[in-house]
């Protein structure tokens, strides 16, 4: 639109200055020049009335004002109006009136390179036949086809131009993406106008800092898991040699849920780690995932109606859906987990008949170390991370997730990721 729409209103403004000032003047002019020769002819043939001098006049028209003139004595011109249906016409028609001042018909239809003029005089009809060519501009045709040809060009040097500017902002574009379901962008290099360039730079700097920031959050995490891992260790091994002291078996119970919620602070870091995608069958991934719930107690069907393979960081993406069909089993007795393609995407869909979660809570059961269980019970409400681990993944990876109602009476949970 930016490079069409001023182009056609060049050429309407063009075309109105052209034909309402340069093709009007030229035809009226070409116009009175014909006339004026017609009005010298019948000039001399009304001072000169002899037959002889008559035919002189006639060949010295055709010779020198190319006319080709005879005269009809006792003729009387037909009363038919002039049809002006076009500028030549029109420009004729005045030109005659105005220096001929006699009646006179135009016949511009029957002849395609001639016009023939019939002119009443006193005692005949002048009947004169001119050339096209002296009453028609062939610049018109010149102009229209300089302004089309010049528009077309400018046009097309103009789309190479802007497809040059927007192919880096959509490379940028691309990177963004690609950067954001964590692909390695480390390929891309900043190109195009100095304004591309700068943001191309500052999405450059805003991934070096998002990068140091996760390898500096994973890092802290694995670090404290390892510190914390050494005393829990040993606490552990001096529980196990006080088998006959009261509350020994209390203090195994605290080691193990310490132990449980350290692993899912890890799982949490290593959600945004550094695992490279690569192309995934996720028909086997949901196969192993469904058999890794079956063998937990849980009663699941699992239904693919399509087999797609996609990139993805598998074990992350593993770890998603572990942390969903666990959930399932946890709060309800049967498990549906049905996947395929819908459109351009590929859905997941996991459904129980559980509790269900309130429709005011969806959103927050996203956020890390929420739970909808009040009580702070590991084992009712898991430590809040579950959830939050899905929804990262999933969007790591630019797809979608949402809750609503399962029709078995639960929860439904929902994956939407891009093929």
């Amino acid at each position: 639109m930016i490079i069409v729409t001023p182009l056609i209103l060049l050429q309407i403004v063009s075309a109105i200055i052209f034909y309402e000032t340069h093709w009007d003047k030229v035809t009226l002019r070409l116009a009175r020049s014909v006339a004026g020769d017609i009005a010298a002819v019948i000039s001399l043939i009304r001072d000169e009335p002899g037959n002889q001098i008559q035919q002189r006049i006639f060949d010295l028209a055709a010779e020198t004002m190319q006319l080709s003139v005879s005269y009809h004595e006792k003729d009387v011109l037909e009363n038919s109006p002039n049809i002006d249906d076009d500028l030549m016409t029109r420009m004729l028609s005045r030109a005659l009136m105005d220096t001929v001042g006699k009646p006179f018909h135009i016949d511009a239809d029957s002849r395609s390179r001639h016009v023939i003029i019939d002119i009443q005089l006193p005692k005949g009809v002048l009947h004169v036949v001119t050339s096209r060519k002296r009453l028609f501009s062939s610049t018109t045709y010149v102009f229209v086809i300089w302004m089309v040809g010049t528009s077309l060009i400018l046009f097309a040097v103009a789309t190479i131009f802007m497809r040059n500017q927007v192919k880096p902002i959509r490379r940028l574009a691309d990177a963004a993406e690609n950067f954001g379901k964590g692909r390695d962008v480390s390929t891309f290099k900043p190109e195009g106008a100095a304004e591309v360039r700068q943001a191309a730079l500052a999405f450059m700097a805003m991934r070096e800092r998002i990068v140091r920031q996760i390898r500096q959050r994973t890092d802290m995490l694995a670090g404290v898991s390892h510190d914390l891992r050494t005393p829990l260790t040993r606490m552990r091994l001096q529980v196990e040699m006080l088998e006959k002291v009261s509350g020994a078996d209390d203090l195994k119970g605290d080691i193990a849920e310490m132990e449980h919620m350290l692993e899912g602070y890890l799982a949490f870091a290593r959600g945004e780690g550094t695992e490279q995608v690569r192309p995934t069958h996720l028909s086997s991934l949901l196969d192993t995932v469904a058999e890794q719930g079956r063998r937990k107690g849980g009663l699941i069907d699992l239904h693919i109606e399509n087999s797609c393979e996609m990139p993805l960081r598998a074990t992350a993406f593993k770890r998603c859906l572990t942390n969903l069909v666990d959930n399932a089993i946890r709060f309800g007795d049967h498990v549906t987990i049905r996947a395929g393609i819908r459109a351009d995407r590929y859905e997941i869909t996991i459904d129980d008949d559980g509790p269900g979660v309130p429709e005011d809570q969806r959103q927050n059961v996203f956020r890390p170390f929420f739970r909808v269980e009040d009580s702070r019970n590991p084992i009712t409400g898991g430590i809040g991370l579950g959830l939050t681990i899905a929804g990262d993944v999933v969007r790591s990876h630019g797809g979608e997730i949402d809750l609503s109602d399962s029709p078995n009476g639960g929860l439904r949970v929902r994956l939407s990721m891009p093929i």
